[in-house]
């Protein structure tokens, strides 16, 4: 079959019949024929300074330049632009050489009426696809005839024509459904903006209060009266770092246990897998190191081994490990509870004093504290190492809300980014992100995520493999025949995704994908190629590129047979 297709419209060749043109010369196309109506001279079509008998039109002999004599013959099937001077134009170097006409006319009665290119003219092969009523083989060479078959290919494309249009115009409807979607999208997006800027202001508000607060706390922290250190308390703090030293030294034997314990399992494991090493290996197979590793265990094993601890040990390491408090050796209470002194006395005066005014006396001291200690009359109180559960709770709180204005930020950037992407024509991709397709290709399976990723998936099992992350929608011109179930890209410029930076090829480069688009009802992959080494190439058809200009893709011109 032949891979060019001359389509002419049925419009126009109704109208032409019509008419009731006079007898056009074999070949010729209803565009062509008023060059041809003369009775008394020929006019070569692109060379009119050239001219000769009609009776040379159709002789199989190519005496126009641009080969418009022979509409209905081979002879001229060899012209081009590089084609040299030859009889008919000895004297001139500025006549065209390119074929004038589109190809050998085949009227088709019954289908739809196309040209058959001039090489195929005669050369005994029933053209079918581009000549159904067999008129391009009119000389019948080498005993061949071709019956007209149009009425049956005819009907046939008309009724896959039907179910194309059918199909498209589903596809069209289908359209309008991811258009409003991605309106409805679009929308959540933009009311989430406004939701998000609100929200932001609202925790900009909460963080200086907070900041408020937390400094509040800070001023009161330093206002507090520390009581003086004295003897008393320079026991206490010796009880206290006895104590914890002692809790320390008793998590640290407990974690030393529990680490030679797992040592002694690990070390009877090992043992136990050189033993069965040792007496199940083939001591005939001459590999040295294999015996140097039984040697230097049988050695290892004839040593005298130290005994890991026992069980009188065990036990001493259980009562030691029991916390004070269950034990009794030491009661911690004891000595951390003592008499209160006068000096504890005198911090408590404010409760000697009258409900109704402790409150006003202390908040009164407090203030003159902290405005000693600000303007440098007085020391702060020495820090302690904790600080109140209010400072905490107020750091704590400030912190939360700092981190959630943070995300709140981020957030909003995300979507106004977003806002900004290229979605296509009506945002319609928008409906289809992160939606996937595959298609089974032999030894894998190819996965296209819409606006995300392109994924190669071996059916052996294992990782898969990374063909490109979605960078950018762009757009291709194509010319592909249209295969009769319409799964194709046809003709035209068509929306393509460029998927980039995939996995690392060896010794090539990164992977990538470009998936061409083409109008179908549904998200389908019709085809994959590898172009180049770990370059590919998708044809996907979708309805989301359907319409595009109006008429199917791009004028329609995928409805070409």
């Amino acid at each position: 079959m032949r891979s060019i297709v001359y389509s002419l419209a049925l419009s126009r060749l109704a109208q032409s019949v019509l008419a009731g043109e006079p007898s056009r010369p074999r070949g010729v196309g209803p565009d062509h024929a008023k060059f041809y109506k003369s009775t008394d001279h020929f006019t070569c079509i692109s060379n009119p300074s050239i001219t000769f008998s009609p009776s040379q039109i159709n002789d199989d002999y190519c005496d126009c330049p641009d080969g418009s004599d022979e509409p209905g013959t081979s002879a001229c099937s060899f012209l081009s632009d590089l084609s040299p001077s030859y009889a008919s134009d000895p004297s001139s170097d500025n006549v065209s050489r390119a074929i004038a006409l589109p190809g050998f006319y085949c009227k088709n009665k019954g289908h739809q009426p196309s040209f058959v290119p001039f090489l195929s003219v005669n050369d005994g092969v029933c053209d079918y696809d581009l000549c159904c009523d067999g008129s391009d083989e009119w000389a019948h060479v080498g005993g061949v005839k071709c019956e007209d078959r149009c009425k049956e290919i005819g009907k046939e494309w008309r009724k896959n024509d039907e179910q194309r249009k059918k199909s498209l115009g589903a596809a069209s409807r289908k359209r309008k459904d991811l258009v409003a979607e991605a309106g409805r999208l679009r929308k959540q997006v933009e009311d989430r903006i406004q939701s998000l800027e609100t929200e932001i202001q609202g925790s900009v508000l909460k963080v200086q209060s907070l900041e408020t607060a937390l400094a509040d706390a800070e001023r009161q922290e330093r206002g507090k009266v520390g009581k003086s250190s004295g003897k008393a308390s320079k026991i206490g703090s010796l009880i206290q770092t006895a104590k914890d030293r002692i809790e320390e030294l008793r998590e640290s034997l407990i974690e030393l246990r529990e680490q030679r314990d797992t040592g002694k399992s690990r070390l009877a494991e090992l043992e136990g897998i050189l033993s069965t090493f040792q007496a199940e290996y083939n001591p005939n197979f001459n590999d040295e190191g294999v015996k140097r590793a039984v040697r230097s265990w049988e050695e290892y094993a004839a040593r005298d081994r130290p005994s890991i601890g026992n069980d009188a040990q065990d036990r001493d390491l259980d009562e030691i490990g029991k916390p004070d408090s269950e034990t009794g050796v030491i009661n911690w209470s004891d000595w951390e509870e003592g008499e209160e002194s006068d000096v504890d006395v005198l911090y408590k005066i404010e409760e000697y004093l009258p409900v109704a005014v402790r409150g006003w006396v202390d908040q009164r001291l407090r203030d003159v504290r902290i405005l000693l200690v600000e303007n440098g009359i007085i020391a702060a109180t020495p820090a302690s190492g904790e600080e109140s559960k209010t400072l905490t709770d107020a750091r704590d709180a400030l912190r939360a809300a700092r981190d959630s204005e943070s995300n709140l930020r981020t957030e909003l950037t995300g979507h106004k980014d977003d806002l900004g992407k290229d979605y296509g024509l009506n945002d319609v991709f928008r409906a289809l992100k992160g939606r996937c397709i595959s298609k089974d290709s032999g030894e894998y399976n190819y996965e296209l995520c819409w606006l995300e990723k392109t994924t190669q998936k071996s059916k052996k099992g294992g990782s898969h493999t990374g063909m490109g992350n979605f960078v950018r929608m762009d757009s291709v011109t194509v010319n592909d025949d249209l295969p009769p179930d319409g799964k194709g890209l046809g003709s035209g410029v068509r929306v393509a995704l460029r998927y980039e930076n995939g996995q690392h090829c060896w010794n090539g480069p990164n992977r990538s994908t470009l998936v061409v688009l083409a109008c179908a009802e549904q998200d389908e992959v019709w085809k994959i190629t590898e172009e180049e080494k770990c370059v590919y190439r998708m044809e996907v058809g979708t309805p989301a590129v359907c319409d595009m200009n109006g008429k199917g893709e791009d004028g329609g011109t995928r409805d070409e047979l």
